[in-house]
């Protein structure tokens, strides 16, 4: 395993990825700001739902920093919380420091984790193409399986939907 990532030792790849990942939240966070309510009725807002966000807004109501800093653990959350601390006008000084404690703690095992699975495949690959190119079909079996109960399960749910409001506008 090489111990640079782009050219740079690894620990200064991890100190920019902690860096950008400070920094995307701070742009949430003032995009939230600005935008303020509107967010809600954006496309975006829109398309996640007006009701998921104000669940969100309050849980940053309710937790505050803690929703922020715990935000980094959780996919959706990780986009959706600091846009709706910067529509709800958390104060800022706690904002920054649950935003640079989440990302200080978070940032750091996924980027030396997902480095160690890249050269851990590349070190598979060069010792075996057969084992690299099997795991490889698993993989892509697994994500397919993942996507089509997905869609299944979301047009079941539509299915459900529609079947249900039509029988309640007839009756």
């Amino acid at each position: 395993m090489r111990d640079s990532f782009l050219g740079m030792p690894l620990w200064l790849a991890v100190i920019a990825s902690v860096l950008i990942i400070f920094v995307r939240g701070q742009a949430y966070y003032w995009i939230g700001r600005g935008v303020g309510p509107r967010v809600y009725a954006s496309r975006v807002g829109r398309r996640v739902g007006e009701h998921h966000l104000r669940r969100v807004e309050g849980l940053v109501s309710r937790r505050g920093a803690l929703a922020v800093f715990a935000a980094h653990w959780v996919a959706g959350l990780r986009h959706a919380i600091p846009i709706c601390a910067g529509v709800t006008r958390m104060p800022m000084p706690r904002y920054l420091v649950a935003s640079a404690l989440g990302s200080l703690l978070w940032t750091p095992p996924w980027v030396v984790g997902g480095y160690a699975v890249v050269w851990g495949w590349l070190e598979v690959f060069g010792r075996s193409p057969l084992a690299a190119a099997g795991l490889a079909a698993v993989l892509a079996v697994a994500v397919g399986a993942l996507v089509a109960v997905r869609r299944r399960r979301r047009r079941n749910g539509r299915d459900a939907d529609q079947s249900g409001s039509s029988s309640s506008a007839v009756g």
